[in-house]
């Protein structure tokens, strides 16, 4: 019985011994095909590959060229220097109206306006100010001094912003309009007073003759006629005047001096209305039409 069974386990093994080599490899090709067939093992991989394809697009999309991170970058300074300027600003705001200041010290002579205190005393005439700058350009008017100098005519002022407005009159620079007629000048102020002569508001009146004026200059300088005052004195002879502009025509009779030139033929006058009537010669303009 025992030899037997050997003899069917020998001649089994001698047969599977004889199999041939290429059946074995198309088994062992079966067996790894079955393992690939599961779905399972092959989608996770699938997952981790599709997971890994998106962060390396997610990667490429983060990354900024040169000019786009300095953009950025300057964006965010800019970002942070307004949440500070907007926290520094409501820390500085005034509780009498609502004015808003960049520095608390700004705040503080601001104040004075609602308080009324005037803290910076003139020594010589004893004016008060709210302000020691205010102060200082006033006390240039003791002393004479003008620092401030135009480099094409040689006048001085007291204040840089007196010189700017200055020089406008040898650039001929016009920089303020006036919507209703184009009328332009080199002031803003006298551009105010120009816009009243549209809405006709004359809100300065003489107490004597009751005529109105635009401006409190105009008014105080009719004013002179009640009071015979001529606080003008000319300084090469003993003529007085009411009006400024008046003593600075008078004058150009003892210094020669004749501002107005024609372009055309080179003629100077003293006074600009003696020059408008010239130029009419040039243009054959004629104003006065008999009726």
């Amino acid at each position: 019985m025992t030899s037997a069974l050997t003899r069917s386990f020998s001649v089994e093994s001698t047969e599977l011994s004889s199999v041939p080599s290429s059946v074995k490899d198309e088994d062992s090709l079966l067996k790894n095909s079955e393992k690939m067939s599961d779905p399972e093992p092959c989608l996770i991989k699938q997952e981790d590959t599709e997971e890994e394809i998106d962060l390396m697009v997610k990667d490429e999309s983060e990354v900024l060229s040169e000019d786009e991170e300095k953009h950025q970058v300057k964006s965010e300074i800019k970002t942070r220097i307004k949440m500070e300027h907007r926290s520094v600003t409501e820390r500085t705001a005034c509780t009498q109206c609502g004015k808003s200041f960049s520095h608390k010290y700004d705040l503080k002579p601001h104040m004075r306006i609602h308080t009324g205190e005037k803290p910076f005393t003139c020594t010589h005439c004893e004016k008060s100010f709210r302000q020691s700058s205010s102060l200082n350009r006033h006390l240039l008017i003791h002393t004479g001094e003008k620092p401030h100098k135009c480099d094409r005519c040689g006048k001085t002022f007291l204040i840089s912003s007196d010189l700017k407005k200055h020089l406008r009159v040898h650039t001929n620079e016009k920089p303020f309009s006036c919507s209703v007629c184009g009328k332009s000048f080199t002031q803003q102020s006298s551009l105010g007073i120009h816009q009243k002569i549209h809405t006709g508001v004359r809100e300065h009146m003489c107490f004597e003759c009751e005529k109105s004026f635009i401006t409190a200059g105009n008014l105080k300088r009719h004013q002179m006629i009640h009071t015979g005052e001529k606080p003008y004195k000319c300084s090469h002879c003993e003529k007085r005047f009411s009006q400024l502009d008046d003593l600075k025509r008078h004058e150009r009779i003892h210094t020669g001096e004749r501002p107005f030139t024609c372009t055309e033929c080179g003629k100077s006058f003293r006074q600009s209305s003696s020059f408008n009537r010239h130029t009419m010669f040039h243009s054959g303009e004629k104003t006065h039409k008999c009726e």
